[in-house]
């Protein structure tokens, strides 16, 4: 006889998936329905309109693809890129070098800007190695969550725009959480997933391409590599055609669309204000606690955060306790990083004080119990000045 499926209250306060509200959950029970009834039109119309405004664009093609935020970065470059076409690459953690492998694997050849783990790439180093190449696009992750650094995009952009190149901005942590400005930024084309900030379940891929991305698409030289993530088929099935691709997962755009119901009541910039100060409340908490913070100063995320792992703490342990014992998930480090550091995400519902407040105090409790010499109640008295703050 097989095990019962179990449900947990679980915190997730790590890099995704992130806790997801009560409505978006009542809205995954909604009756399901044919990927070609008229009512899913409507709301795949709905999506759309509502992720032009988190998106901050006016780009026509902004929709979902079903699949993982992974999938928005293939469809992405599958798109685009061509055998022996020249991308230049930024990476700063693991998912900018996942990009480089990607244009590797679709015959691309990836030009990469490199940068130890925790800072950000320079503007002036893109610009450079845009003039040392014929480079067909540049790829970059705007909030890495292997190390939690926020890449400033304003300046690329317009660089990227001057040398005649397209911006791909992998979007995943920072949409619906920070400011992501599609337009303005010059941004060609960006994708995201569902399971952090948008604080819908894992699932659909929201991705937006311009004008100037689909002449692109259109003049290729070759087919694009992939069927399933084929923009020129997508955009049949998501327009006034409706002409067939695949089966759109139903129950999980249900859930998109309730979270970003909620997004556009709360408003962008009120959302915006709330992940900012969880992300203080949580970096002075720490640092209060005697910890070192990882991500360069002045570019450190608002939606997750780094932290060094003290000496004699013991990673794996630390994180058992915190969720076996307090029932609370934070991430550990990845590739180079495992081991080093710890990754406290505060994305979405999680930016609450509901969440931010007792993750704090039970990481001080941990590290108390682990023997780190810390003063009770320093994490959640330092936290808390900064998130009754007037806003």
């Amino acid at each position: 006889m097989r095990k019962e499926l179990k449900s947990f209250d679980r915190i997730l306060m790590g890099p995704g998936p992130s806790n997801i509200h009560p409505r978006v959950l009542k809205a995954m029970t909604t009756t399901l329905v044919s990927h070609f009834d008229p009512y899913i039109f409507e709301i795949l119309d709905e999506i759309s309109e509502m992720l032009r405004m988190v998106f901050e664009t006016r780009n026509e093609f902004t929709i979902a693809i079903s699949g993982s935020g992974s999938a928005g970065m293939e469809a992405s470059l599958c798109n685009v890129v061509e055998p022996g076409d020249e991308i230049i690459v930024a990476p700063v953690g693991t998912f900018g070098e996942r990009m480089a492998e990607m244009v590797k694997r679709l015959g691309g050849r990836p030009m990469i800007v490199k940068q130890e783990r925790g800072g950000i790439i320079q503007p002036d180093r893109i610009e450079k190695a845009l003039e040392e190449s014929n480079a067909k696009a540049v790829a970059i992750v705007h909030v890495e969550t292997s190390s939690c650094v926020m890449q400033p995009l304003e300046r690329i952009g317009e660089i990227i725009r001057n040398h005649g190149a397209l911006l791909i901005v992998d979007a995943v942590a920072s949409l619906g959480g920070a400011p992501v400005k599609v337009d303005e930024w010059n941004i060609d084309i960006c994708y995201s997933g569902t399971q952090k900030c948008l604080n819908a379940p894992p699932g659909l891929a929201p991705i937006t391409i311009n004008k100037r991305a689909w002449e692109a698409i259109e003049n290729r030289r070759s087919p694009i590599p992939s069927f399933y993530f084929d923009a020129t088929l997508l955009k049949k099935y998501w327009s006034e055609e409706r002409l067939y691709h695949h089966t759109v997962p139903v129950s999980t755009a249900f859930a998109l669309y309730e979270a970003l119901r909620i997004i556009e009541e709360e408003g962008l910039e009120s959302r915006f204000e709330k992940h900012r100060l969880a992300g203080e409340a949580v970096r002075k908490s720490l640092e209060a606690m005697g910890l070192e913070l990882f991500a360069q100063k002045g570019y450190e995320a608002p939606v997750i955060t780094s932290v060094k792992i003290p000496e004699g703490i013991d990673d794996a342990k630390f994180r058992s306790i915190m969720l076996n014992k307090e029932n609370i998930e934070i991430g550990g480090g990845l590739d180079v990083l495992k081991g080093k550091i710890w990754r406290v995400g505060h994305m979405g519902y999680g930016a609450e004080p509901e969440f931010v407040l007792p993750t704090l105090a039970a990481m001080e409790k941990t590290l108390i119990y682990m023997g780190y010499h810390v003063e009770p109640g320093t994490a959640v008295a330092v936290a808390s000045r900064v998130l009754e703050k007037p806003k």
